[in-house]
């Protein structure tokens, strides 16, 4: 009987675990998303595109973890290549994501590293439309997962 309980025990620490992790992350995109919206408003663009990408990055853990998708590192971490094609693969192959979403992650760090790795500035045409996509990138993923926000 102590072997059930502490299964059942294990189990449900699991669950919570994973309720606290998606929570964080939610959390997470939320305040990247409402950074990304503040900076672009602020006229810091490159910041806004900044925010904008990693919104969708944390959303997208979110996705991966509720489709049973661990994070591949031992220490947790999830590396951007990985987030990127294992979400493909969320709409690619099991269709739980709308088409519309598929190349706003590639299309988003490509700004970023304009952004922030080269001399030409981004600009507010540019960080209008992050803002957008990212925008419904963030909603698609609350929207599919009944969050408890």
């Amino acid at each position: 009987m102590a072997g059930g309980e502490y299964i059942c025990h294990a189990w449900y620490n699991d669950i919570m675990n994973t309720d606290v992790e998606l929570q964080a992350w939610l959390t997470k995109a939320d305040e990247s998303l409402a950074t990304a919206v503040s900076e672009l408003a602020n006229r810091r663009y490159n910041s806004a595109a900044n925010r904008c990408y990693y919104a969708c990055f944390q959303s997208a853990i979110v996705a991966l973890l509720r489709a049973g998708v661990p994070a591949p590192r031992a220490d947790g971490t999830w590396p951007h290549a990985f987030v990127q094609a294992q979400f493909a693969q969320l709409i690619n192959r099991r269709k739980e994501y709308p088409e519309s979403l598929r190349d706003v992650l590639p299309r988003l760090i490509t700004l970023r590293h304009r952004a922030d790795y080269e001399p030409a500035q981004v600009n507010e045409r540019q960080v209008a439309r992050a803002v957008r996509s990212a925008s419904q990138f963030v909603e698609a993923i609350h929207g599919k997962g009944g969050d408890v926000v």
